[in-house]
């Protein structure tokens, strides 16, 4: 039996660690985030974790690698505000396309920026959920986050029925105007998850 946690071996039988899931407990106590486990230098069916974490420590290898989840989520939060600025730019390229009359090219950029948005509220969600940060509680603009949220997913229904209507006078409006103060809502809210994080 050889426990290694982030490259330290572990003393696990020594502990009274009998099962993957003794290990793993352990690493939950250091508040640790689990991003690789091997045993004998495979993946285990996580579609099975139950079996998983029963299985003996016996006569296996067993290697983990973990990280900070605050600090992977505070990474994550920077990569999605970067994303950010890029979806600007191409949230601007489509208004300039839109206005001169090529609305299949201004399509073909803002399917960047709804990838990108989709990525930032699902970011927000998951990191959220990750470290027990009520959504509710956080301000953005004075108002709670979770009302931010919903603002933006009623703009995304209005850019929706907007493309579907063909109506390219409201999709430039509310790219121009409306998606803006988005934008910058979108900045305020990461920063403040941020700060959440790092209190």
């Amino acid at each position: 039996m050889a426990v290694t946690i982030d490259h330290e071996p572990l003393a696990a039988e020594q502990m009274g660690y009998r099962t993957i899931g003794h290990v793993l407990a352990h690493i939950q106590k250091d508040n640790r985030l689990v991003t690789s486990l091997l045993i004998d230098g495979l993946e285990p069916d996580l579609d099975r974790i139950g079996s998983v974490r029963q299985s003996l420590l016996t006569a296996h290898t067993i290697f983990i690698e973990t990280a900070d989840p605050a600090k992977m989520a505070i990474d994550v939060l920077c990569e999605v505000e970067d994303q950010l600025g890029e979806t600007d730019r191409l949230r601007l390229g489509a208004v300039e396309l839109l206005q001169r009359g090529q609305p299949s090219r201004a399509l073909e950029k803002l399917s960047g920026c709804f990838t990108t948005w989709q990525i930032a509220q699902d970011s927000v969600l998951k990191v959220a959920q990750l470290l027990r940060i009520d959504l509710e509680t956080l301000r953005v603009w004075g108002r709670p986050l979770t009302d931010m949220l919903c603002d933006f997913t009623a703009q995304l229904r209005q850019i929706k029925t907007a493309l579907e209507h063909r109506d390219y006078v409201t999709l430039t409006d509310i790219l121009t105007y409306e998606a803006v103060e988005t934008s910058n809502q979108w900045r305020e809210a990461l920063s403040a998850m941020r700060g959440a994080i790092r209190s």
